[in-house]
């Protein structure tokens, strides 16, 4: 499989050298005073041959762009690239106001998200068979720079950012990935925040809603000729859907985000225009947040019941974030991106554990079993404890995180004769490491009361780990008349130490690969192209795993046709084919994993194929009306090419053929819309078939612990704009109230969010 990689790879390699882009402006013909280049097109008069199409697709198609806001992948327009690429706008943010990012993401065709609190607190997210579990599969950035407690060393995602900061967000898939890491097994999100605009701006969004929800978000800015800064607070809070047996209270969250942003510029883009930017962030959440689910019986009677034995979990965190980044630009052909951040972030989340003597995941999916039918009434409240094994485990679980580092990236763009040309190069030197200390204590159930048992505190887990990764990447992109060629590679040279303080082991590792990259994009006459590519998969090994355990792998193709008549339609359908040398999980709490936490499960040879179909249009009506809609489909084969026995919960005894677990067969997400200046609105619907939990025969029906619902989810939004300064705004959420599991693990059935509706208010200065 790699000599069919290194193939196509040379091929386009050897093209390279004489072959150009025409998603590029020439440089005689580009403005000479423009600071961001690669926003807007700059050469519309190009000639046909080097410009086939002037109009840009749906996704680059807002007609006024925040300055500032990059619209391109790795240097091409979305419809240039030679992979799947997607941005979802802020107009497309808006028409729904949603706080949930699961929502935001399954807009996006090749993504798969599964739920588990109905708020997206921790979202899991997938694409193209990476399993969604915390996201770990996925490469997470903010601004381009990655925002994961500690990316290399814990790689589940425990901190997301509030999806109502951003202004956009990109979703990158196939060849184009490869110019983000460390993970390239499936693609990259970066979501961008609020630029700093020209002149003087504030603005204000006050909502409120059911279960108490309310939202307070404000920014201000103000810029002159060389200096500018931003300020941006954000306030989300929720009194949650879901009743505790006997004492009630708060079951949702609050979480505050502050962000500024400073930013000096002196020279000019004829010369040299230098900018730097400094922006610093702090975060905070208080959740009361559990992992205890129901068992199936009681969540058909109450999905939003919650036992009693829940009433301490809560999980809370600080966060900070710093990143120095200067740009320096000559015209429209060189610009170079470089900067210094540091994260740093100090979590603990209280919780249910099990039982000292049972497990609360077997306790539920069977409480009618001899054995456990004590435990489960225990748990409820109905039988008092007897024995030291029905004693409840509860306890915190502290983990303290640092990520920083420092990365450039160069982008060129000369022309030779016909030819375009677009090289980017790229580094990062970065470092990150956790530290965990697990500790529980006993406690007795006594009717809808948790009493301390008295004995010592329990040391579960204490250990550190830490990585040290270089990174280099570079793409070269050439354009010929209608044919764009594109090939790099990428390298990451990784060594991670992990230290044991309980098991009194320390451990090394090292990883060294070189992950190549390859496509082609064809521009046919009426505004259709086909794209091509391929490109190595990797995912590296965390710190702490045993000398068996290697990085997943995989080669990865995928083909399809756009077509883009005008700024505003897009249809797109692209076929994705992943072969897997190695598809592997890493154990968590979040899966079930008590014994064996952070451990990665190789599961050897596995097969990934499907079929991502898109429709996105704007079209104008009379009357000042737009009609914007929006269809995104996914198909999905997944299945484990070789048998095995692993101690992973989500992957157990696998036998070939099975199906890899959660990824949905179906999913279809869509949305439609009636928009005017004065006033509008939309419907959105999504419908996502069941996703297995764990591995299992195509012709065996999963148990009902093992499976969650499929679900089709409904909601709609209406605005009115009475001055050009304001707008009020309804939103409306799972309009049809379905209740359905949205999660089994790690410990029984948690409910999706019910119906919830938000009224709200928006006032921006011009």
């Amino acid at each position: 499989m790699m000599n069919r990689l290194n193939v196509a790879l040379l091929i386009s390699l050897s093209a390279g050298a004489s072959v150009a882009r025409a998603d590029e402006p020439v440089a005689p013909q580009a403005p000479a005073a423009k600071p961001a280049p690669t926003t807007e097109p700059a050469a519309k008069g190009e000639p046909p041959a080097a410009e086939p199409a002037a109009e840009e697709p749906a996704d680059d198609a807002e007609s006024e762009e925040p300055e500032g806001i990059d619209v391109t992948v790795a240097g091409a327009k979305i419809r240039e690239t030679v992979g799947s690429a997607h941005i979802i706008r802020e107009a497309q943010l808006e028409r729904f106001e949603y706080s949930d990012p699961h929502q935001v993401f399954q807009s996006v065709p090749g993504v798969y998200v599964r739920g588990e609190d109905g708020f997206g607190l921790r979202p899991n997210i997938g694409m193209r068979g990476a399993i969604s579990d915390r996201s770990k599969k996925i490469t997470l950035m903010e601004d381009g720079v990655l925002f994961g407690p500690a990316p290399y060393s814990a790689p589940a995602a425990y901190y997301f950012p509030l999806i109502t900061r951003m202004v956009a967000v990109k979703v990158v898939k196939g060849p184009s990935a490869i110019a983000f890491g460390p993970h390239t097994i499936a693609g990259a999100i970066d979501l961008i925040t609020a630029p700093i605009p020209e002149g003087e701006h504030a603005f204000a969004d006050l909502s409120m809603g059911l279960y108490l929800s309310r939202k307070a978000h404000v920014r201000a800015s103000t810029a002159g000729d060389h200096f500018a800064v931003l300020l941006e607070g954000v306030h989300e809070a929720n009194d949650g859907f879901k009743e505790i047996d006997g004492v009630g209270g708060n079951t949702g969250y609050a979480r505050n985000e502050l962000m500024g942003k400073v930013r000096a510029s002196f020279g000019n883009a004829d010369s040299l225009l230098h900018e730097f930017e400094l922006k610093v962030g702090f975060s905070t959440e208080e959740s009361n947040e559990t992992y205890l689910g129901l068992a199936a019986a009681d969540f058909e009677a109450d999905p939003y019941r919650r036992y009693a034995a829940s009433q301490f979990d809560r999980m809370e965190y600080w966060r900070s974030q710093m990143a120095l980044t200067h740009t320096a630009m000559h015209g429209s052909e060189l610009d170079i991106k470089s900067t210094f951040y540091r994260h740093d972030m100090d979590r603990s989340w209280r919780k249910v554990n099990g039982f000292r003597g049972a497990s609360l995941s077997d306790v539920l999916a069977n409480p009618d079993d001899p054995r456990n039918a004590v435990f489960y009434g225990v748990l409820t409240g109905n039988i008092p404890p007897s024995t030291d094994a029905e004693t409840l485990m509860v306890g915190p679980n502290d983990r303290r995180f640092v990520s920083q580092g420092f990365q450039t990236r160069a982008s060129w763009r000369p022309q030779t004769g016909p030819v375009q040309h677009k090289i980017e190069v790229g580094a990062r030197i970065h470092h990150d490491s956790v530290e965990r200390l697990h500790t529980q204590d006993g406690y007795l159930i006594d009717g809808m009361n948790l009493i301390p048992e008295g004995g010592p505190t329990e040391t579960t887990a204490d250990n550190e780990g830490r990585t040290l990764a270089l990174s280099l990447w570079g793409i070269h992109s050439a354009t010929w008349g209608p044919v764009t060629l594109t090939a790099g590679a990428r390298v990451e040279s990784i060594q991670s130490r992990f230290e044991d303080r309980l098991g009194e082991r320390q451990e090394g590792i090292t990883q060294q690969v070189v992950l190549p990259g390859a496509g082609a994009h064809l521009a046919l006459p009426e505004d259709f192209g086909l794209i091509a590519g391929v490109n190595q998969g990797f995912s590296p090994v965390p710190p702490g795993q045993t000398s068996n355990v290697t990085p997943e792998k995989s080669v990865n193709y995928e083909f399809g046709g756009r077509w883009s008549p005008k700024r505003t339609i897009r249809v797109e359908a692209i076929g994705f084919y992943n072969d897997y040398n190695n598809l592997s999980n890493v154990c968590t709490f979040s899966t079930g994993c008590v014994t064996e936490l952070d451990a990665q499960s190789n599961a050897g040879a596995a097969t990934v194929a499907g079929l991502e179909a898109y429709v996105d249009a704007e079209v104008e009506l009379p009357l000042d009306l737009t009609l914007p809609g929006r269809l995104a489909y996914t198909f999905t084969h997944a299945r484990f090419d070789t048998s095995f026995n692993s101690s992973d919960p989500i992957f157990g005894d696998v036998a070939e053929g099975d199906v890899i677990p959660y990824i949905p067969e179906h999913q279809v997400s869509g949305s439609v819309g009636l928009e005017h200046r004065l006033v509008g609105g939309s419907v959105a619907g999504t419908y996502v078939t069941a996703m297995r939990e764990a591995a299992g025969a195509v012709d065996e029906e999963p148990e009902r612990f093992a499976v969650t619902d499929a679900s089709f989810l409904l909601d709609a939004s209406v605005y009115a704009r009475p001055f050009d300064f304001l707008k009020v705004y309804v939103t409306g959420r799972n309009l049809l109230d379905m209740a359905y599991v949205a999660s089994n693990r790690p410990y029984g059935a948690r409910p999706g969010a019910p119906f919830s509706f938000q009224i709200g208010t928006k006032v921006e200065t011009p």
